[in-house]
């Protein structure tokens, strides 16, 4: 029998090396590992992983399609309710990105002895309120005993056929969107140091816990080409994804990225996640900085790693403005603006100015 134990005394990050979506083996290695069994479109698999999107697709052949995904990392916070909502929200991110509206999940969870059940089911209920909130129950799923512990989600969701959105289908002259910041891995890191501040710590686990439901709305705007969600790999990683997917380079204007200005502070104490610099050395050689740009500042911050990032998405000229007017009617105003666009394919896959 588990002997009580007093539960706050647990501080979920310490039983883990990893943390969040900085938990991804880097994009360099899992693209050496997945090489030879990409799945590739054929018959009613309309998106397998030849192009790294965000789920699996398969044509149910009624106009609809069914999208399907499963993620799954280490706490990424202390706190085991908010760990399992930030890892559901996290997963079902993945159906947004893709235009899709969530159906059901069900649980994969990893839990070691040495922490008391009570905490997994904690987590278990963090998740099944963020479900709730996406309109979908939580329906069962697995678990095992493991060394770490881990949990997360596998998600299916339905979408029109014509409202699917892929991560490689930008066009030259779109611009480019991203509706949350980037820095939350600086943020989580500084927690996992023990040096973030209360406040700070309190804003990150409502920030990670937001769900994703815009992309729902995104999906209907015809002008809107192309979508995937912002995590593990960084902003750097996944507009790397967009543009060598779409044959094409992305140029970013620095200034106009949304940073969480919290991050910055812990920057200036040297607090950067170890992934960043796995995902800088993965793709690092196909970006350029311009040299007004403060390079070690968007060095720490473009490759961050983000558990539920923002969507990242691209727009056809003549679309900007129905896009913008949507994301101010759903509280999105300060991402109403682009950061950058996409033009013909360069030398380097994006260019920071």
């Amino acid at each position: 029998m588990q002997p009580d134990v007093d539960s706050s005394s647990f501080r979920l990050t310490e039983f883990s090396k990893g943390a969040g979506c900085g938990c991804k083996i880097s994009p360099k290695a899992l693209h050496e590992i997945i090489n030879e069994s990409i799945v590739s479109p054929e018959g009613d698999l309309l998106v397998g992983n030849s192009a790294g999107d965000d789920a699996a697709v398969v044509d149910l052949k009624n106009g609809t399609v069914l999208i399907s995904s499963t993620d799954f990392f280490m706490p990424v916070v202390d706190d085991a309710f908010s760990f399992g909502k930030i890892a559901a929200a996290n997963a079902i991110s993945d159906i947004y990105a893709m235009g899709g509206k969530p159906l059901v999940a069900v649980a994969i969870l990893g839990w070691p002895e040495t922490i008391p059940p009570s905490e997994a089911r904690k987590v278990m209920a963090g998740g099944r309120e963020i479900c709730k909130a996406a309109g979908i129950a939580l329906a069962g799923g697995h678990s095992i005993e493991s060394t770490e512990p881990f949990f997360g989600l596998a998600v299916n969701g339905l979408i029109q056929i014509e409202n699917l959105k892929k991560n490689d289908t930008a066009k030259a002259g779109d611009f480019i969107f991203l509706t949350k910041p980037i820095g939350i891995g600086i943020l989580s890191t500084a927690q996992k140091r023990k040096a973030i501040t209360e406040e700070d710590a309190s804003f990150m686990i409502d920030e990670l816990s937001k769900l994703n439901t815009i992309g729902m709305s995104l999906a209907k705007i015809k002008e809107v080409t192309a979508m995937t969600d912002v995590t593990g790999f960084g902003i750097a990683g996944h507009l790397s994804e967009m543009a060598a997917g779409s044959g094409l380079t992305a140029e970013i204007n620095y200034q106009q990225v949304p940073i969480y200005e919290k991050s910055k502070e812990y920057l200036k104490q040297r607090i950067v996640p170890d992934a960043t610099y796995r995902n800088w050395n993965s793709y690092g050689d196909k970006i350029s900085i311009e040299k007004s740009i403060d390079f070690m500042e968007a060095f720490s911050l473009l490759p961050d790693p983000q558990t539920n990032g923002g969507l990242l998405f691209s727009v056809k000229p003549e679309g900007i403005e129905k896009v913008k007017s949507l994301l101010i009617e759903n509280g999105l105003k300060d991402f109403s603006n682009p950061i950058g666009h996409f033009i013909e394919k360069q030398e380097k896959l994006i260019l920071v100015k």
